[in-house]
């Protein structure tokens, strides 16, 4: 086998680099990529469980946890019981959360310009199409 021609390696090399790439474009913010998403996702909703964000994210609700905590610990979010069912615990996003999302925004749109305009808009647009219909055999 060849280490190029492994689909799972080349796969997650290219996400580690672009993960990398975004990270670089919103550090000024303080933000990484996939806080960034996290914030967006609960701004867009206005409450979310753990479920949600590891779900709307393709997560494990492990690793959605434990990427909440940093922005709970920020105070970018609040962790607290649901409006709707007390029993469930709801993030909210806080207003240093909003300010912070403002900050990253324009970062964001700049880095989604630069990745288009370093691979072409057509090529970037087609990845994304292609990455959304992949298949799986177990799935």
């Amino acid at each position: 086998m060849g280490g190029g021609d492994c689909n799972c390696m080349t796969a997650r090399r290219a996400a580690r680099q672009i993960s990398n790439f975004y990270d670089s474009q919103l550090a000024p913010s303080g933000l990484r990529a996939t806080q960034f998403a996290i914030l967006v996702l609960v701004n867009r909703l206005e409450e979310v469980s753990v479920n949600m964000v590891a779900e709307s994210l393709a997560l494990d609700r492990t690793t959605a946890g434990k990427n909440l905590r940093p922005l709970a610990a920020a105070g970018l979010v609040k962790i607290a019981p649901s409006k709707s069912d007390g029993r469930l615990r709801a993030i909210r996003l806080t207003k240093a959360g909003s300010a912070a999302l403002k900050v990253a925004l324009p970062l964001w749109r700049a880095a989604q310009k630069n990745f288009e305009t370093a691979n072409g808009v057509d090529k970037v647009a087609g990845l994304r199409d292609s990455l959304r219909s992949l298949k799986f055999a177990d799935n």
